[in-house]
C-alpha cells in the first residue's frame, strides 16, 4: 500500500493509497491546497477544519456543475445523433429511390427495343 504526504496550507497530512496512485493523489492534494488558498481570505480567521469543509463544499459545487453540464451535453449529443441518423436514412432512401427509377427507365428502354 502506498503512502503520500499532502501539504494543505502548510500542514502535512499522511494519506494511504493503492500502489501506483501516489502521483495522482499528490496532484489532488495540490489541487486542494490551491482551493484552500482561494477560500482562506474569504473565510477570514477560521479554524482549519471549517476551512477544509468550505473547500470540500466548493469542490462539491464545481463537481455538481460539471456533472450537470456533462449530462446536458450527453442529452444534446443524443438528440444530434438521432437527427443525423434520421437525415442519413432519409438520404439513403432518396438515393435508393433514384437508383430504382433509373433501373426502371433502363428496363423500360430495353423492353422497347
Amino acid at each position: 500500500m502506498g503512502q503520500v504526504s499532502i501539504n494543505i496550507r502548510g500542514r502535512q497530512y499522511q494519506v494511504a493509497c493503492d500502489d501506483g496512485q501516489e502521483a495522482h493523489l499528490a496532484r489532488l492534494g495540490r489541487f486542494l491546497d490551491q482551493k484552500a488558498e482561494q477560500v482562506a481570505p474569504a473565510a477570514g480567521t477560521t479554524n482549519e477544519t471549517l476551512l477544509l469543509v468550505l473547500v470540500a463544499l466548493m469542490v462539491a459545487d464545481e463537481l455538481a456543475d460539471t456533472s450537470a453540464e456533462v449530462e446536458s451535453l450527453q442529452a444534446n449529443s443524443g438528440k444530434e445523433a438521432r437527427a443525423a441518423r434520421e437525415s442519413a436514412e432519409k438520404d439513403a432512401v432518396e438515393a435508393v429511390n433514384k437508383v430504382t427509377e433509373r433501373i426502371e427507365r433502363i428496363a423500360a428502354a430495353l423492353e422497347d427495343t
